[in-house]
């Protein structure tokens, strides 16, 4: 858990950091920022979407995950947690929960976080996590100046979601072959694709419902 650990460590860290930033920003400049973002997220969805193969599971795994979601109604469940948290938490914060749920699927999403995870459970190489914990505490710094401190509350998802990892990784081993990882970073490509839109203005996509795909994939990848 060493690596998941300090990959939350810095996300946090990075959080600061930024929250310290945003407050010499002006907001034109702030709003500068964000767009600038918005079109690094969108690249890194185009890059993610090219690592997949399997097109028609792909597409079968966004529309079940699509239906699974909004049937259990998880965007709205988000952002029910986001309002509370700013009416606790952080009284005159707002958007709070478009900076979870943006850092958490950029964080959480690629084979670097599903890979080294793995990698610290099985062998104790915590080198991956360490490199992804670099990068996500200079990313947590940038999203955080434009997006506020909700990226921060993206350190629980991280560390929940590799934790689960390295701790079944003995078990996860077999099914998360190399092709399934790709197919996973794939589908959640696919996802910061439409986030980044969501950030420019173009849509207004309930991204979260549509997270289940991630995970529907998997099997999908096995039946076909």
């Amino acid at each position: 858990m060493l690596g998941t650990m300090v990959n939350t460590a810095a996300i946090v860290l990075g959080c600061l950091i930024g929250l310290i930033l945003k407050k010499g920003i002006p907001q034109r400049a702030t709003d500068a920022v964000m767009k600038g973002i918005a079109l690094c997220v969108i690249y890194i969805g185009i890059s993610g979407m090219l690592k997949g193969s399997k097109t028609l599971a792909a597409i079968i795994a966004m529309a079940a995950g699509g239906a699974v979601g909004t049937l259990i109604d998880l965007n709205g469940k988000f952002e029910k947690l986001g309002q509370i948290v700013e009416k606790t938490l952080v009284k005159g914060s707002s958007g709070i929960a478009d900076g979870f749920v943006t850092a958490s699927l950029i964080f959480c999403v690629g084979a670097m976080s599903v890979v080294g995870s793995l990698q610290s459970g099985l062998s104790a190489d915590h080198s991956t996590l360490f490199t992804k914990s670099l990068i996500d505490g200079i990313s947590a710094i940038v999203l955080t100046a434009s997006l506020g401190i909700g990226v921060g509350l993206s350190a629980v998802s991280v560390f929940v979601y590799q934790g689960v990892l390295t701790l079944l990784a003995g078990l996860l081993v077999p099914m998360l072959t190399e092709s399934v990882i790709a197919e996973m970073t794939c589908v959640g490509s696919l996802l910061i694709f439409a986030l980044g839109l969501n950030m420019i203005g173009i849509t207004k996509l309930k991204i979260m419902d549509y997270v289940p795909a991630i995970f529907l994939v998997i099997p999908l990848c096995y039946i076909m």
